[in-house]
């Protein structure tokens, strides 16, 4: 599975990117969040990616954020949403204002949102309303890419990876977080808290 790609943007033709690794032109296709920020032709950029393969097809999505990434992929378990719909979603909306919209329980929002119906809209809200917290979270607007933040950032992917809910990685994150505390001592502490101890 491919994660990460650095190399040099080639081509732009959103929502279709190239980028050139070691002599390999990948094709990847971005929410227009991402294209936005991208750097110029013949700059270097790093982006995350979520490869994706169907019966007939193979797919390579990029990300400038871990955020983006994650919302992208949760999106697609909501039944009746797809790679075109998380795209559009992630195109027409930043992930802190989705998880409001999805908090707020704010279902005309979303179904301006391309692709998005009332009914679609509804299950969005009761399916994501734990998850977007984590999302929202984890990795503010302006983190490099592919790095959280800070050590608390760090922390609440390492602990949503090892399968802790996203509203429960935030409650413990923000227990055991402490000035100057590395991610790994954050996440001892918060897995001890888990744990009862």
């Amino acid at each position: 599975m491919i994660g990460r790609l650095r190399g040099v943007l080639v081509s732009k033709q959103p929502p279709w990117l190239l980028v050139e690794v070691g002599g390999v032109g990948y094709e990847l296709e971005a929410p227009m969040s991402t294209i936005y920020d991208l750097p110029g032709l013949g700059k270097e950029v790093i982006l995350l990616t979520h490869y994706a393969q169907k019966e007939d097809s193979v797919a390579l999505y990029g990300f400038l954020q871990e955020a983006e990434r994650a919302l992208f992929r949760n999106l697609q378990k909501v039944s009746g949403i797809g790679a075109k719909i998380a795209l559009a979603v992630l195109s027409g909306v930043s992930t802190a204002d989705f998880a409001r919209l999805v908090h707020a329980g704010d279902v005309v929002a979303l179904t301006k949102i391309p692709g998005i119906g009332k009914k679609t809209a509804e299950r969005i809200v009761v399916e994501l309303r734990d998850r977007v917290d984590g999302i929202a979270v984890a990795l503010p607007g302006g983190a490099s890419p592919g790095m959280p933040v800070d050590a608390a950032g760090e922390a609440t992917v390492a602990l949503q990876q090892l399968g802790y809910k996203p509203a429960e990685v935030a409650r413990l994150v923000q227990k055991a977080a402490a000035d100057g505390d590395s991610a790994e001592a954050i996440i001892r502490k918060a897995l001890r808290a888990a744990l009862g101890g």
